[in-house]
């Protein structure tokens, strides 16, 4: 029986689908960053045909019709990776094989095979992204896509979409005691339960090891956290913030390389007075073996997994493994130090070294430098002072160079950024007989009040340069400084202000203090899910026992614990559910009103009669005239109770009420 309403909303079939397709939509999104620049659209005109043949009631297309276009689309797929291996090339082919499925849903089967699509899909997005915002994002699109498949699963009166997510939203509250009990106390293994391919950590922004013009200026144009570090003691003086990553040697003109570590060769000799500075450094995964700590670092970093890496000659901190995972370690530096003050000449000679006929002009200037100055340090001031006084801007958008870089920079141009600056102060300096050389890193950073750590940004990234001096050492020199004094002191955005519509909306918030409060907290509370969520491993695990007075315990104990632990969680949420009684449906409350109202009135219903019996039973004791209303409300309760409808429950029940007052 058909129930007698009119409506205009969508049919069930229809809101259904469209539910699923708004569920498929969530779960791409987070992929829409990182595939390849025609992958969006060709997903975002599948999922708009979709949409269209569901609104219009239209036939899905057939295999043959689909099959080429699958095709044209692997073929895609293969042009732009090369390979139908990897993540890159693995996770492109599941979003399209996604959107492919959606226009090929023919039976339930179909649908599961989409849903499981999904959900895998959701998993993927977090090799890109382990944030807070991600995990709340895969929450909801976790929670939009159950209630898609709830939805389908019903059969007579459906509930609302609200009484849907409500219903899905108490799962998931249920779920969440067992998740945290599993999250804390599953044992945990030491190393990765599984291997990444090798694209896996593509695409990370971090400092590099080589250093030409433009290299660290399109890097600090990222606002990305680089790594965090807090003190043992307060830091009064920001100039002291430089943060020592990759020392760089050879110089072919245009490039800077750090040389091979010799590791047969004694250890730096290093002399440090007054008191060090010990930092607890966090360091975000960049995909390169460089470590960094405040210059200058007195010995090997501590971390709890033992060894994890080693310190060069001169005095890099670099890992024995790149760096695909955060990082925590704890390091020792002495601000004031003295490092391999009695080297031998021969030592110095690739500090000394400048690539054959290059740079005319530069090595003129040397010459006449050196001739008006012989001691090292007047060389060195009028180097500085030439920075100083001459007409050198410092910025981001620097004119490009010639071959004979380092001319063109001190003798036309006069625009450059710390690279510029530092390769042209370390050429000066070897033309001019004293050994120099490259240091890359970062300098300053951001304290967060909240947390009390140093928040450092590919932002901060910096050069600077190192000179010999006799009996001295090597001495930190930062040309940088002497033309633009304020990105040492304070920040990059006050050496260079942003410009455009991002320095507009920078300007507009910077002062105003409880958006800046509001920042530092969200920092604050992304650096504690960084160590306690996604850096929660066997030794976090371990230490956690320990404070509970779980301690020396194996992995069958814990394995016991957890299981006992999660029983009782089960017990905790499964016990009040025993104790509810069932409550009756909207639908089913006017039923009973209706038998109720028989009852007083003719005949009452049987405990075991059905409705159907019951109309049966009521055609035989009520008088003709009152029969109709009765027959139409109880017909029309079996079709919306059993049967297959579009319409709401809240319209169903209307109606039912209706014909109710009818009955007399």
């Amino acid at each position: 029986m058909q129930l007698g309403f009119s409506s205009t909303i969508l049919s069930r079939d229809k809101a259904d689908t469209l539910l699923l397709l708004s569920a498929c939509l969530f779960v791409l999104l987070p992929h829409t960053g990182h595939v390849s620049w025609w992958v969006t659209p060709a997903c975002g005109a599948m999922l708009a045909w979709r949409a269209w043949l569901t609104l219009t009631g239209r036939r899905l297309p057939t295999s043959w019709f689909l099959l080429p276009i699958a095709a044209v689309l692997m073929l895609g797929v293969y042009q732009t990776f090369h390979t139908f291996l990897g993540r890159e090339a693995g996770v492109t082919m599941l979003v399209l094989l996604l959107t492919c499925k959606l226009l090929e849903m023919h039976a339930k089967r179909d649908l599961f095979v989409v849903l499981f699509l999904s959900f895998f899909l959701l998993l993927s997005s977090f090799f890109y992204q382990q944030t807070i915002a991600s995990a709340l994002f895969a929450l909801f699109a976790t929670t939009l896509l159950l209630t898609a498949q709830v939805a389908f699963q019903y059969t007579g009166l459906v509930p609302s979409l609200k009484q849907k997510f409500k219903l899905i939203g108490t799962l998931i509250a249920f779920a969440i005691p067992l998740t945290l009990c599993a999250f804390l106390l599953f044992p945990r293994i030491q190393g990765p339960l599984w291997g990444l391919p090798n694209d896996a950590h593509n695409g990370r922004s971090g400092l590099s090891d080589t250093m030409a013009p433009g290299g660290i200026s399109n890097l600090v144009l990222s606002e990305e956290i680089a790594f965090r570090a807090k003190f043992d003691q307060p830091i009064a003086n920001k100039s002291l913030l430089y943060w020592r990553g990759v020392v760089m040697t050879d110089f072919d003109g245009k490039t800077w390389r750090p040389v091979p570590t010799d590791s047969s060769k004694p250890s730096a000799e290093l002399d440090f007075s007054g008191k060090t500075i010990k930092q607890e450094i966090i360091l975000e995964p960049q995909g390169q073996r460089w470590m960094f700590a405040l210059d200058l670092p007195t010995g090997l970093p501590i971390v709890s997994e033992g060894r994890v890496g080693e310190l060069s000659q001169s005095m890099e901190l670099r890992s024995l493994e790149p760096i695909v995972q955060r990082r925590r370690y704890e390091i020792s530096s002495a601000p004031q130090y003295r490092l391999q003050p009695n080297v031998s000449p021969s030592d110095m000679d690739k500090s000394l070294q400048l690539p054959n006929g290059y740079n005319p002009q530069m090595h003129q200037f040397a010459t006449e430098l050196r001739q008006r100055y012989s001691n090292d340090n007047d060389l060195i001031n009028a180097v500085l002072n030439f920075f100083r006084k001459e007409a050198f801007t410092y910025t981001l958008e620097p004119p490009l160079l010639g071959i004979n870089s380092v001319d063109d920079f001190l003798f036309k141009s006069r625009a450059g950024f710390c690279e510029h600056y530092a390769s042209a102060f370390v050429n000066l300096m070897r033309a001019a007989k004293i050994p120099a050389r490259i240091v890359t890193g970062y300098q300053g950073g951001y304290l967060n009040d909240v947390d009390g750590y140093f928040e450092i940004r590919q932002s901060d990234a910096h050069a600077w340069a190192e000179v010999w001096l006799k009996n001295r050492g090597w001495i930190r020199v930062d040309p940088t400084a002497a033309v633009a004094p304020e990105r040492v002191m304070q920040n990059l955005a006050r050496a260079i202000p942003q410009r455009g519509f991002a320095g507009l909306v920078g300007n507009a918030f910077s002062g105003i203090s409880w958006v800046n409060a509001l920042h530092m907290r969200w920092n604050a509370l992304n650096n504690s899910w960084n160590q306690w969520v996604l850096n929660y491993n066997h030794n976090t695990q371990r230490s956690l026992l320990d404070s509970l007075g779980f301690k020396n315990i194996d992995w069958a104990q814990l394995s016991l614990l957890f299981f006992i632990t999660g029983s009782l969680f089960i017990a905790m949420i499964a016990f009040p559910l025993t104790r509810n009684k069932a409550t009756l449906t909207a639908l089913d409350r006017v039923y009973f009103s209706f038998c109720t109202k028989m009852a007083k009135q003719t005949a009452s219903r049987s405990i075991e009669e059905g409705p159907a019996a019951y109309l049966q039973r009521l055609k035989i004791v009520l008088p003709a005239d009152r029969l109709p209303p009765v027959e139409r409300f109880l017909n029309f309760y079996i079709a919306a109770k059993y049967g297959k409808h579009d319409l709401s429950e809240r319209r169903v029940v209307q109606g039912l009420k209706a014909l109710l007052a009818a009955c007399h």
